[in-house]
């Protein structure tokens, strides 16, 4: 049984390792090192010629990453993983990596800090950087932007059919007192938000539009994705972990875009191996969600979703 750290409970674990690890003497990745749940995990389960470097751009990450530095086995990157291609070239990995895991979004510890603004749940600045050494603020980018960018910026990424609604208001109450706190904006969603969801609070999908929007979090995962076909070696696996639709369906569609080969019309004398030549990847399995007993146990995890393909190589 994997173990992990009682401080933090990272999602689908044993599901994840279990499809990352084909080679315990191999190379991996670990693109969202978090607070090392899953790091340590895949630790636990690798030989002493193994090699984990893992990336992530979130300081305290780094600040968890030093318990694991007396392992020779292990080392860590303060970078988003976007700059997955860089580390890549920098460490001379390419086509050698054994196995790569994104477990993508915010994690619990980020939310469940009132100072890094992540939560509508807790009073904080209104931050909601990954990064905190760098960028700009989620205040400081809604209290410049203009009417029509918010409201893009919720319908797009954070499904919010009121997005016009409350991008109005928004721009309506900085007039009188800018935006700096993340309960000064949950309370002020939750007032002109027209329906109330049960068991959802009315600032979820906009609170999520934000920290998608500050972050650049979809452009980094593409990023990401791509560079991952690089960095694998014949038969490596990409482990993915999302939490929402729009993750999910950047991960989706990249497999399904690599796992076909090319589109020939039918009847044309096309072999299997010309059709299949442009293929890079292959679907392993089908999508993974989280049993009742993990949801029950963490109830963050219930949205999540695992997939896994295996790098595919041609001559």
């Amino acid at each position: 049984m994997i173990t992990t750290s009682p401080q933090h409970v990272s999602v689908l674990l044993e599901e994840s390792i279990n499809a990352l690890v084909t080679d315990t003497a191999g190379t991996y990745i670990d693109a969202t090192f978090g607070r090392g749940g899953h790091t340590r995990a895949l630790l636990e389960k690798l030989g002493n010629d193994a090699q984990v470097i893992a990336l992530d751009q979130d300081p305290q990450a780094i600040e968890a990453a030093k318990t694991l530095q007396d392992d020779p086995r292990f080392d860590i990157i303060h970078t988003p993983f976007s700059n997955l291609q860089q580390v890549l070239e920098q460490r001379q990995l390419t086509g050698k990596v054994t196995g790569i895991l994104f477990d993508l979004g915010v994690s619990s510890p980020q939310l469940d800090d009132a100072e890094r603004g992540f939560s509508f749940m807790r009073d904080g600045p209104l931050d909601m950087r990954m990064d905190t050494t760098r960028g700009e603020t989620a205040a400081e980018w809604l209290n410049r932007a203009e009417k029509d960018e918010i409201s893009w910026v919720l319908k797009e990424y954070g499904e919010e059919r009121f997005a016009r609604k409350i991008a109005s208001a928004i721009v309506m109450d900085r007039e009188k007192e800018p935006f700096v706190r993340t309960k000064q904006l949950a309370d002020m969603i939750a007032r002109v938000s027209p329906v109330k969801e049960k068991h959802k609070h009315p600032a979820t999908r906009t609170f999520q539009a934000i920290r998608i929007h500050v972050n650049k979090e979809l452009e980094q995962i593409e990023q990401a994705l791509e560079a991952s076909l690089a960095a694998l070696k014949q038969d490596g696996r990409l482990v993915v972990i999302s939490f929402h639709s729009l993750e999910d369906r950047l991960v989706k569609r990249f497999i399904r875009k690599h796992s076909e080969g090319k589109h020939v019309p039918a009847g044309l004398p096309v072999t299997d191996a010309e059709i299949n030549k442009d293929k890079s990847l292959e679907k392993v399995g089908k999508a993974i969600k989280p049993g009742k007993h993990e949801v029950s146990l963490n109830p963050r995890a219930r949205s999540s979703v695992l997939r896994i393909a295996r790098r595919v190589y041609h001559d």
